[in-house]
């Protein structure tokens, strides 16, 4: 099953999170940060989605380190798949924010000269977090998965707080 692009609503911001492959980082972002969308009462005023700079993982779910610590928390990973950055989603997203700095060049070299968004890494958003990065977990030990849910998390709130400076959610 290949991951379908949700249909952005007239008025809605989208907010597009990405990594390398779309099976750890980003779809844990896209994980908790749908889940303080709803939480805020946004879901129909935010279009959350994950998508990886590379096709190694394309149709694929989540890791399941990656689904298993985003469960321990209360979030639910299960029915994600894993898709590919298309040129599109330029167009259907106003906020694309990568989990590194390889990932934000590889967006880069993509982006398109006419997309008005913002095309930032994710932690940018959240300086008070002391990184840069959001470290791939994917060859290390189960605790990368904790750590990386500790970053979204936290970053989360910058996230939404963000969206809602820019006017893009009340």
């Amino acid at each position: 099953m290949v991951h379908a692009v949700t249909a952005r609503p007239p008025g809605a911001a989208g907010v597009l999170f990405v990594c390398m492959g779309n099976i750890c980082r980003s779809p844990t972002a896209e994980g908790v940060f749908r889940a303080r969308v709803e939480r805020a009462g946004l879901a129909q005023r935010i279009v959350v989605d994950s998508a990886g700079t590379h096709d190694y993982h394309v149709g694929e779910p989540p890791d399941r380190r990656a689904i298993a610590a985003a469960a321990r928390r209360g979030y639910d990973l299960s029915g994600l798949r894993a898709r590919l950055v298309e040129p599109q989603d330029f167009d259907r997203f106003d906020w694309i924010l990568a989990m590194d700095g390889r990932n934000l060049a590889a967006l880069g070299a993509m982006r398109p000269a006419s997309y008005a968004g913002t095309l930032t890494r994710m932690l940018a958003l959240a300086p008070e977090l002391g990184l840069r990065d959001v470290p791939d977990p994917y060859y290390g030990p189960r605790a990368g998965f904790e750590q990386v849910l500790d970053l979204v998390e936290a970053a989360a709130t910058s996230v939404l707080a963000h969206l809602r400076a820019a006017g893009s959610a009340p």
